[in-house]
């Protein structure tokens, strides 16, 4: 018998003597079990969260429910104890006691739940830290709520301009308009991939999560630009000074240059709501947009962009408030180029000294602030930044580096180079063939009948010519050998040849000498 044991009295029986006997029936106290119904017990500010309280061994009972928090009855009613809008003060244990309401009957308290309530999350956006591609490139986003996909739904948006029914977001003081993407993959791993990339994919994505009935969603997560160009753009930016950081506070020049005709090309942005011409403040004259005095506001993927929607290779540019800038190409550069960082303190002329890091590892340390890469290779592109102990660091670039000869992944030139070696391959097979059929013909030339002639065996005598071959009488040959600097293979006989029949072995059918 457990200590949980209670007596309960069923029956008194009376004997003819005055002697009464009592009948005691002794059972166990009946076991609650409380259960939360949800599949994680991490919550956030504003969700639904839902426990039920279960009593074992008694499913057709009337019983009234108390319901604990930390030990501290909270709550006297239903089998079912709901929070509608989490906070974080319901952060606990909670557990739960069951009363019959038929007579004075209780439960054992069950064994304590415990939740946790955080604020509300904002998803993790995680893509490529080369955020410019090229068309026909691979790219895939990620989204995860607090390092996890676990019991979330995901949703992808892309910037998008303001028309009605589009979601307003804010990032770091800036909004944007968003759309949903229709063919955005939801669900488990939170995944959104662009196979291949195109033009139309350029713009700035946000993905944002969702579980449970009704639904509860997540905040937004940071912004993430993407920025698809073509594959010979025939504009470019110049940025002058010709590098991705710039100090607040100084001027600096963006134009679109090109080759070819330059009307319709103007320099475009991305700005709180939408594409725009030159920023707000920026002096503009045709294809150029020029700033005396820079913010960090006029930070921003830059671009040149035509009226028919053709783009140049886009510019990341940081305006820093700091005091120490990463002075990096703004421009990809090309395997093999050589490459010179430095590292500028914003009240020092001359140069500092800094440490260099490449993707957060210390590279070199260098006493003039430069750091130089003779020859770049692919293995070269990654974040950089310096930093002095004393001045500070500078924000991150991420330095790209290009191949040195056509696209890799261009289709059309893979299918020449194949074609042109064909070719070369079978043009070179037909020299070669014709060469050993002249060399098979060389060396039978002495023993060639003409029609006509008839082949005779004459014996030499011993003063005779040995220079002319048997059978000739001493009269010239026919044939005569190649001499030194001429042009023609048969120096006294013209050949008229037949074009080579089918199965023909040989390359001459018929010769006939010149008169």
């Amino acid at each position: 018998m457990t200590v949980a044991a209670q007596r309960q009295l069923v029956d008194w029986i009376h004997i003819p003597n005055g002697t009464y006997i009592t009948w005691v029936k002794i059972t166990e106290r009946p076991k609650a079990v409380a259960t939360l119904l949800s599949n994680w017990t991490d919550f956030f500010r504003g969700e639904m969260i839902t426990f039920r309280c279960d009593i074992q061994g008694d499913q057709h009972g009337h019983w009234n429910y108390s319901w604990y928090i930390n030990g501290t009855v909270v709550s006297n009613s239903w089998q079912k104890y709901r929070i509608s809008y989490a906070e974080e003060s319901h952060s606990g244990e909670y557990s739960c006691r069951g009363t019959r309401s038929s007579d004075p009957q209780t439960s054992e308290i069950s064994a304590s739940v415990r939740i946790t309530v955080s604020e509300k999350p904002k998803p993790v956006l995680k893509g490529p830290p080369q955020t410019w591609l090229t068309e026909e490139d691979s790219v895939t986003l990620s989204c995860e709520v607090g390092g996890s996909t676990t019991g979330w739904r995901f949703h992808w948006y892309k910037t998008a301009l303001y028309r009605s029914g589009l979601t307003y977001i804010t990032h770091e003081n800036r909004g944007y308009y968003v759309e949903l993407l229709s063919d955005s993959i939801r669900g488990a791993g939170g995944s959104y991939t662009l196979s291949p990339a195109a033009l139309r994919h350029t713009g700035v994505y946000v993905c944002r999560a969702e579980r449970g009935e009704p639904a509860y969603h997540t905040e937004f997560s940071q912004p993430q630009p993407l920025w698809v160009t073509g594959r010979s753009p025939r504009s470019s930016l110049d940025v002058h000074p010709d590098t991705d950081q710039h100090f607040d506070r100084e001027s600096l020049s963006l134009s679109c240059v090109g080759s070819v005709n330059l009307t319709g090309w103007r320099l475009r942005w991305f700005s709180k709501e939408e594409y725009t011409m030159c920023p707000t403040g920026w002096a503009e004259a045709g294809s150029t947009c020029k700033k005396i005095w820079t913010s960090s506001s006029d930070s921003g993927v830059y671009w040149c962009q035509s009226e028919s929607g053709e783009q140049s290779n886009p510019v990341n540019i940081t305006v820093h408030n700091g005091h120490v800038i990463l002075e990096s190409p703004a421009h990809p550069v090309t395997e093999g180029d050589p490459l010179t960082l430095h590292c500028r303190y914003r009240y020092q002329a001359s140069n500092i000294s800094a440490d260099f890091y490449k993707d957060g590892t210390l590279l070199q340390t260098s006493n003039k602030g430069n750091m130089t890469i003779p020859a770049v290779s692919k293995s070269h592109e990654g974040l950089y930044k310096c930093k002095n102990p004393e001045k500070g660091e500078s924000p991150e670039s991420w330095i790209t580096v290009k191949g040195s000869g056509p696209h890799y992944g261009s289709s059309l030139l893979v299918t020449l180079g194949v074609a042109v070696g064909l070719v070369v391959m079978i043009v070179l097979i037909i020299i070669f063939i014709l060469l050993f059929r002249f060399k098979n013909l060389k060396d039978l030339g002495t023993q060639t009948t003409l029609p006509g002639q008839q082949h005779t065996h004459t014996n030499h005598s011993p003063n005779q010519d040995q220079s002319q071959p048997a059978g000739s009488d001493g009269a010239q040959s026919v044939y005569m050998p190649l001499q030194r600097g001429t042009t023609d293979v048969y120096d006294s006989i013209q050949p008229i040849y037949m074009p080579l029949q089918q199965r023909s072995t040989d390359i001459y059918e018929t010769l006939r000498t010149s008169h």
